[in-house]
């Protein structure tokens, strides 16, 4: 299963080659579905060895990461139902929430 919204990623890609060579520095990439499990880096204790489930739009796995660097995905589902579902729920959730706190 690919990255979708491949015009988006294309242009993104794009405007990286021109500022690593504009700027000579290196450009270095980075799988984005993995990102979304290590950002959780930035604000917690987590360290591998642990296993992570990835629900992100068109994606649904469960990963297991041996380290920071290295993960194996443990099982995948073939559509995006489980991702859909949190994208679908997530806003009215906000909403519901927002209203029952007054705001």
């Amino acid at each position: 299963m690919g990255p979708g919204l491949i015009g988006t990623l294309l242009v993104g890609l794009s405007a990286a080659k021109a500022l690593s060579f504009a700027w000579d520095l290196p450009l270095i990439g980075v799988d984005h579905l993995i990102a979304h499990v290590c950002a959780n880096y930035l604000e917690s204790d987590l360290k591998p060895p642990f296993l992570a489930l990835l629900v992100s739009g068109g994606h649904t796995q469960l990963m297991y990461f041996n380290s920071f660097t290295e993960a194996q995905i443990v099982g995948q589902t073939i559509d995006d139902a489980a991702g859909e579902a949190y994208d679908k729920s997530g806003p009215l959730i906000g909403t519901w929430l927002s209203r029952r706190s007054g705001n």
